[in-house]
């Protein structure tokens, strides 16, 4: 999946700085419940990290019943805290 697609899908723009937070609360809506509905493993990922990146992704364990998916998440999670705590420093 492309990023810029699925933020101009959800949102109407990739620039989501120019939204005001009622914009980005619709939009992250709206992904949730793409995310609830969706059944492909690949696009539910996809949905599930830009949740994470905007800070509300459900938990992996509560989000992923399938253990090699749920891993998957876990991993991106690390990866992803990692990499902000080393652009905060």
């Amino acid at each position: 999946m492309d990023l810029d697609a699925l933020l101009h899908h959800y949102f109407g723009t990739v620039e989501l700085d120019t939204l005001d937070a009622g914009a980005i609360e619709a939009g992250v809506d709206r992904i949730g419940i793409a995310f609830g509905t969706e059944r492909e493993a690949g696009r539910r990922f996809a949905l599930w990290a830009v949740l994470h990146a905007l800070g509300r992704a459900p938990d992996p364990a509560r989000a992923f019943k399938v253990p090699r998916e749920r891993e998957a998440a876990l991993a991106y999670a690390r990866a992803a805290s990692s990499a902000e705590r080393r652009d905060e420093d």
